[in-house]
C-alpha cells in the first residue's frame, strides 16, 4: 500500500530517487512545447503571450527565440522578472480543474549575439523547434534565457508543491533532454 500524495510539500530533498510529482513535472516539461509569459508593462499592467520553449540542459534555463519588436521582448528588457506557466493539454483530462500545471518565477538575461551562452540557447531551442532556423537569420530576433527562480507545480488534486530553484535545477538539469 502506498502512501497518499501530500496535498502541500515544499520539494527540496534529494535528487534520486525521483518521486511521482518530479516525474510528473518532467513529463509535462517534456511534453508541452510552449508556455504563457507574462511579463509587466511599463504601466505596471499584466501582460500575457504564448512563447515557444526549449531547456538548456547544462544551465536549466529556459530559451526563448524573441522578436524585438514584440510587447514581452521590450517589457523583458526594462523588468527581467516574468513568469512562465506550462500546461498540459485540455485533451488529456475529463477534468480541466485537474490538469497538470507549473507556473515559474523566472528571471531575464540576454545572451550577447555570438556568445558561447548565445550558441548554447540556439542548439538546445533548434533542437526542438528546427522550423524557427529561418527566424534565427532575421536581425530583431534574439535570445532570451528566462533563469528559474521558483516553482509552484500542480499535479492534479490534491498534488500540490511549492520548488525551490536549487530542487528545480537539479531535476531538470540531471533528467531533461529534449525529446519531443
Amino acid at each position: 500500500m502506498s502512501a497518499p500524495a501530500p496535498t502541500d510539500i515544499t520539494d527540496s530533498g534529494p535528487a534520486w530517487p525521483a518521486s511521482r510529482l518530479d516525474l510528473a513535472l518532467l513529463t509535462l516539461l517534456r511534453g508541452r512545447r510552449t508556455a504563457a509569459l507574462g511579463t509587466l508593462a511599463d504601466d505596471g499592467e499584466v501582460s500575457l503571450s504564448m512563447v515557444p520553449y526549449a531547456i538548456e540542459p547544462a544551465s536549466g534555463a529556459f530559451v526563448a527565440l524573441v522578436s524585438g519588436l514584440a510587447a514581452h521582448t521590450q517589457q523583458l528588457q526594462v523588468q527581467p522578472r516574468a513568469s512562465l506557466l506550462i500546461c498540459d493539454s485540455e485533451d488529456r483530462s475529463d477534468h480541466v480543474h485537474a490538469l497538470s500545471r507549473v507556473s515559474l518565477q523566472v528571471d531575464a538575461s540576454w545572451p550577447a549575439p555570438g556568445s558561447a551562452e548565445a550558441d548554447s540557447a540556439a542548439k538546445a531551442y533548434l533542437a526542438r523547434h528546427a522550423a524557427a532556423q529561418m527566424l534565427t537569420e532575421l536581425p530583431d530576433f534574439r535570445w532570451v534565457r528566462l533563469r528559474p527562480l521558483q516553482a509552484r507545480h500542480v499535479a492534479g488534486f490534491g498534488a500540490a508543491r511549492t520548488i525551490d530553484r536549487t530542487r528545480l535545477l537539479e531535476l531538470m538539469g540531471n533528467n531533461l533532454d529534449q525529446r519531443r
